[in-house]
């Protein structure tokens, strides 16, 4: 970094490629040979990634970067097909903050009047594509955690006051409350009974980019709990975080399915009931196969589910697919079929409605 400022005043592209001879250097295979796990892969990833500073002074980036909440900032990623990650609110809020360009030379983000709220990880990489197709070049890209510093707002900012958090006993559960100064102390504690958590570094550890993290989730640890943080002033409470503990095999979806009647006069109103059981943070998507699609029958379809309580600890969701049939006719009369699906495969479950 330091040499930098006199060669950043040469004319913008001149400037840019007396970067390259850096991106040469971290290639070698004698340094992948000797580092591979460790210092080979951060500087690799480094080599593409800048920030802009004042005086047209460009400046590599570490892991983690402190900037102050107000403060503009401006990342460059050195390439002709660069794609950008950042945290997911901007998008989702479509931020007129945020400002995104792919110039020939190199991918540019701006973002203008950093807040708390957007402390967190900015990547990109180069795309290689061939055609309609496009694969990430695993050996071009680069990466920060950038914490976005308020003394009044030591937790990243949520859009919630309350957030569920799911215990699977099979993988590391997160508590995400967050800092924006990654020097804070942070502790952890129930709700009821009244107590702080203790954090031994095993079974439940701290990570400043994620927050506290269960290693090995068990019913023991459901509840209400909060985080508290301390800087250099009076602490600071997070929101509330509910721990449900779940314990569904993981497959495809549990389902079942059945007919108010299975014998119907017509004009009568039938409706059928498909219902899925699983996991509370996986969704179910269903699909009907009955006896008048082919004709086009006008039927009414709703979806919709909520968790429940076993009253053993463990929290399901129950998915429920219902179809109407205002006024029951011949061509109503049949087989009524139901695909409950998930990201773990399908289950098919049938029913017969007759004519009286």
């Amino acid at each position: 970094v330091i040499g930098q400022p006199s060669k950043g005043k040469r004319p913008k592209e001149p400037g840019e490629n007396k970067i390259k001879p850096v991106n040469k250097k971290v290639k070698p295979k004698t340094l992948k040979m000797k580092e591979r796990e460790s210092a080979d892969s951060s500087l690799k990833s480094q080599s593409i990634l800048t920030q802009v500073m004042d005086k047209g002074r460009f400046q590599k980036l570490a892991a983690t970067l402190s900037l102050s909440a107000g403060q503009n900032l401006e990342l460059r990623c050195k390439g002709s097909n660069v794609t950008w990650n950042y945290p997911s609110y901007l998008d989702t809020f479509k931020d007129s903050r945020l400002s995104i360009k792919q110039l020939d030379r190199y991918g540019q983000l701006i973002l203008a009047n950093s807040t708390a709220a957007d402390t967190g990880e900015y990547s990109c990489w180069l795309q290689l594509c061939n055609g309609n197709k496009c694969r990430k070049d695993e050996t071009k890209t680069g990466s920060t955690y950038i914490f976005f510093t308020d003394k009044e707002e030591l937790f990243v900012p949520t859009p919630s006051y309350f957030e569920i958090v799911y215990l699977n006993p099979d993988k590391p559960a997160v508590i995400p409350c967050r800092v924006t100064t990654p020097s804070a102390k942070v502790t952890l504690h129930r709700e009821f009974p009244a107590e702080e958590i203790e954090t031994d570094g095993t079974d439940i550890i701290y990570d400043v980019k994620k927050g506290f993290v269960y290693q090995h989730p068990t019913s023991d640890h459901k509840g209400i709990v909060y985080c508290k943080a301390e800087s250099h002033g009076a602490p600071q409470i997070s929101i509330k975080y509910h721990l449900l503990y779940v314990e569904v095999p993981k497959g495809p979806p549990s389902a079942t399915i059945a007919a108010s009647s299975n014998r119907a006069e017509v004009s009568d109103r039938v409706h059928v009931i498909c219902t899925a059981l699983g996991e509370p943070d996986v969704d179910v998507n269903f699909r009907w196969q009955y006896p008048g699609q082919e004709s086009e029958r006008p039927v009414i379809i709703q979806n919709f589910w909520r968790l429940i309580n076993r009253g053993t600890g463990h929290t399901i969701r129950i998915s429920k697919s219902i179809l109407l049939v205002e006024d029951f006719e011949a061509r109503d009369a049949g087989n009524y079929i139901c695909i409950a699906q998930n990201l773990q495969g399908e289950t098919t479950v049938a029913t017969t409605v007759e004519l009286n």
